[in-house]
């Protein structure tokens, strides 16, 4: 699911200090995850989707193991929800005191409790979540002849619809509209992704344009990634695609422009994911790997709807379109 790094709505975060949130005293130091656990456990999360929010809120008080759990147990919901913690561990290759704590930090009684409320949601507990099934396609799933073009074509088209099928999953859970906006009132919009991700990153650059709104993309060429991205100013909007292996030149743009106060969107696989750290606003994109081969059809649908919610969007209040006050006509777009 996709999620703003900061969200407003969290039971949690209403009703508790966050984990790391200062005594209010000058100079004092901050509570420990087990003070401010010790607060969050009369409001602990009630809701997945709660966890969720309280994690990525929080991540940065969590240790590097309880992070390496917080992430797996993300990811592999079903898993936490019918192992016991020693089978969880021997599974994930995480300690089970990592599991442990991880709930304990996070106002719970301990794993058993946060188990009930990876539990609550399961209907059907055999039935493997859309990310376990792109994982099935991460490399577990071999080939039964590489050498057959059609075989290897058939393997990607069923990746390709694991994937979609996910995304449309999470549709309705992704903060599109506040994407859509951050997008709409910038001054400028800059787009990067390299690696992988490039194709992403070209193709949206040039639908924004399509659609009337500036946008440049930070293609790194000729090694002049810092001097593209030097143009950006304050109130402009970095759109940052990135999955694994992230790319080191995408994270150090990240890091300077937000000290020059140019706004974040990331694209990325996963709240932990480094091009998520300090964005205004994260999406979350989930494609299948196939062989070192990571399909584009949802990155790229996601794009698409970017550009094209944009557009609707202009319709719908003219004269915020171009520089020159008109919006493009929907049948002059050709994206």
């Amino acid at each position: 699911m996709t999620r703003k790094i900061t969200a407003k709505n969290s039971t949690a975060a209403s009703s508790a200090p966050a984990l790391g949130a200062s005594t209010g005293v000058k100079g004092a130091a901050k509570p420990s995850l087990r003070a401010n656990a010790a607060l969050l456990r009369a409001t602990k999360p009630a809701t997945l989707e709660e966890l969720r929010d309280l994690i990525s809120r929080e991540s940065e008080r969590l240790t590097p193991r309880m992070r390496d759990a917080a992430r797996y147990a993300l990811d592999h919901p079903n898993d936490v929800a019918l192992s016991p913690v020693a089978n969880l561990a021997t599974v994930s290759k995480i300690a089970p005191a990592a599991f442990i704590r991880l709930a304990q930090a996070l106002g719970f009684d301990g794993y058993s409790d946060l188990q009930r409320l990876f539990r609550e949601p399961l209907q059907l507990a055999s039935k493997p979540t859309f990310r376990e099934r792109i994982r099935h396609f991460g490399g577990e799933k071999p080939l039964e002849n590489p050498s057959d073009p059609a075989a290897v074509l058939q393997a990607f088209s069923e990746a390709n619809r694991v994937s979609l099928e996910h995304l449309g999953a999470d549709a309705a859970g992704m903060p599109l509209r506040q994407a859509i906006a951050l997008i709409k009132h910038a001054p400028m919009v800059h787009v990067m992704g390299f690696r992988r991700s490039y194709a992403v990153a070209a193709y949206l650059a040039y639908a924004l344009n399509r659609v009337g709104r500036p946008a440049m993309q930070i293609t790194g060429l000729g090694g002049a990634t810092g001097e593209q991205s030097s143009i950006a100013r304050p109130g402009d909007l970095l759109i940052a695609i990135s999955f694994p292996p992230y790319a080191v030149d995408t994270l150090q743009v990240c890091e300077q422009l937000k000290s020059r106060g140019v706004k974040r969107l990331a694209i990325t696989n996963t709240l932990f994911s480094p091009v998520a750290k300090d964005a205004d606003l994260v999406l979350e994109v989930n494609d299948a790997e196939l062989l070192g081969f990571r399909s584009l059809v949802a990155a790229m649908s996601l794009a698409q709807t970017l550009a094209m919610g944009l557009a609707f969007s202009q319709q719908a209040s003219p004269g915020k379109g171009k520089a020159n006050g008109a919006a493009p006509s929907l049948e002059d777009i050709d994206c």
